[in-house]
């Protein structure tokens, strides 16, 4: 019988990459990526997570939302990290990431629509974020004025990185984001969490970037968690690795 994991072992974060100066992790949907203010009263934190996994110091190059899952890049040391916020600020990393929609968008569409940085933030600056339709879904539970409910799973990759970019994008045009109490549509997620489905349905997919010091390709791949492989078998798709 094999033995429950001690406490310290059930924290550890799965690594998708790693080597002598830099990691790519997977951050669990849920899971702060560091204190902050909008914190709240939070004890538990990934940045603290990775120091005691990796027993030194970590340097966080990007980050995600607490409610979204997926690659998560972290540096060992400060020149590694400034080598590779360069990368960030270059545009020469590719960042793709899958999230569930109400409706069935164009299967090709970009949305150019400039955002504020968030509260005490209000300047607003271009963004934009191009996405794919990956596949559908017609469910037989009636919808406002609509006898079904349909569904796009998308991949949506960032050409800017503002705040909750995907997520206020997609509310733009009005295909919300599914699990999203911010900016999503309340009605759908009610229909998720009736499904079983208690998650903000975005996900780092991956992430592919030169290494600084070798400038050979790396490459990230999050596999979904089991909230969000429930989501993708609503269109017939098995969860991939």
């Amino acid at each position: 019988m094999n033995e429950d994991p001690t406490p310290s072992a059930a924290l550890h974060l799965d690594v998708l990459y790693r080597d002598e100066v830099l990691a790519v992790v997977d951050k669990p949907a849920g899971l702060m990526v560091h204190d902050s203010a909008l914190a709240r009263g939070e004890s538990d934190f990934a940045a603290d997570r990775l120091r005691a996994q990796f027993d030194r110091p970590i340097f966080l190059v990007h980050r995600l939302d607490r409610a979204t899952s997926g690659c998560l890049l972290l540096a060992f040391d400060r020149d590694t990290a400034s080598a590779l916020g360069k990368v960030l600020m270059s545009r020469e990393v590719e960042k793709a990431y899958w999230a569930i929609c109400r409706g069935w968008p164009d299967e090709a569409f970009t949305i150019d629509h400039p955002l504020d940085g968030g509260p005490g933030k209000p300047l607003k600056k271009p963004a934009t974020t191009h996405f794919q339709r990956l596949a559908t879904t017609e469910l037989d539970i009636p919808s406002t004025g609509f006898a079904t409910s349909r569904y796009a799973w998308l991949e949506a990759r960032l050409e800017t990185g503002r705040y909750r970019q995907i997520r206020r994008h997609l509310k733009h045009a009005n295909h919300h984001l599914l699990g999203d109490t911010s900016h999503g549509d309340g009605r759908h997620n009610r229909t998720f969490r009736m499904l079983g489905i208690h998650r903000m349905l975005l996900h780092a997919r991956r992430l592919a970037f030169r290494h600084p010091d070798t400038g050979r390709q790396v490459e990230a791949l999050a596999p979904p968690d089991r909230a969000f492989a429930k989501a993708l078998a609503l269109f017939g798709h098995p969860a991939p690795d």
